[in-house]
């Protein structure tokens, strides 16, 4: 009997327990609705114009792209947008002109951003606190405002109408010196006391206890800094005149003056711009979210 006691008041308690997450459930479904339905809205205002995009680039010339409704899928999907880009203009140089602008800023930035974190993080020099303002004003002020002093030293410096002349004014931006910095921020002071004690100097210090911490965080500056230098357009405009040093963004310019009544060949050329991203991105995504989660610190 005892048993069969316990047995009912444990089955009395199960009960409560599911009737109070039923009513917890009823209270938060309203919300939890308007949640799912606000992250709907926003992927599709997100990613529905890739997605549109992408399945113009793959209608056939008898599709008709302004048919009510509108055909987001393709009935006869083909490739040939895509050979017609190639056709117009020398697409391939211009994506390897990108990727050798993106590459040198990725590198410049990691170094340089990374070299000025730890610098304004953890050493002490005198002049500090005006460096750091001076990283601070810079996210403030409009790259616009400088295009003119950047392009007058641009060619005071002879680098007009070369890749060089790209890529120098993208390194080193103020945001990711200052990402770096709270990653290195976030290192505990004691590890570097550990290392004085040990005999490390300033820079042993830097290369074998702060900087196994914050790869997360240059993963971060290198996706940002990537990004930037692959989606560029007023710059790289302004510097180059030689079409073949064109980047992809300048060059693909081109398409849609020669073909207005082919929006095709245009969407084509801007999903064979995107795809590097995107590409990227799912590559690196387990070290950016990591970064970006842990701001540069490991346990």
């Amino acid at each position: 009997m005892a048993a069969t006691s316990v047995l009912d008041q444990n089955e009395e308690i199960a009960q409560r327990a599911r009737e109070i997450r039923k009513a917890r459930l009823r209270k938060k479904a309203p919300g939890m609705v308007l949640r799912y339905i606000f992250l709907f809205a926003m992927l599709i205002i997100m990613v529905g114009p890739f997605l549109w995009q992408l399945s113009t680039s793959l209608k056939g010339m008898g599709s008709d792209l302004y048919s009510l409704p509108p055909e987001f899928f393709p009935k006869d999907p083909t490739l040939d947008a895509y050979g017609r880009v190639a056709e117009v203009v020398p697409v391939w140089r211009y994506v390897l002109n990108s990727f050798i602008v993106a590459g040198g800023a990725v590198i410049g930035e990691v170094i340089g951003a990374t070299l000025a974190g730890y610098a304004l993080a953890r050493l002490r020099f005198r002049g500090a606190k005006l460096a750091l303002s001076v990283f601070l004003v810079g996210i403030l002020i409009p790259g616009e405002v400088i295009l003119i002093a950047k392009y007058l030293l641009t060619q005071e410096l002879g680098l007009n109408n070369t890749l060089l002349g790209v890529i120098l004014p993208t390194v080193v931006g103020s945001l990711n010196v200052l990402l770096m910095r709270s990653a290195f921020m976030a290192i505990p002071t004691a590890m570097d006391e550990a290392g004085m004690l040990d005999g490390a100097n300033a820079w042993q210090r830097f290369r074998h206890i702060a900087l196994p911490s914050v790869k997360g965080m240059m993963t971060v500056v290198a996706i940002f800094s990537f990004v930037g230098a692959w989606d560029e357009f007023l710059w790289p405009l302004i510097v180059l005149s030689d079409q073949n040093l064109y980047t992809l963004t300048v060059g693909l310019n081109f398409l849609q003056g020669t073909f207005t009544n082919d929006p095709r060949v245009v969407a084509a050329g801007t999903i064979i711009a995107i795809v590097p991203l995107i590409v990227l991105f799912f590559a690196l995504q387990r070290y950016f979210f990591r970064g970006i989660g842990e701001g540069g610190l490991k346990g």
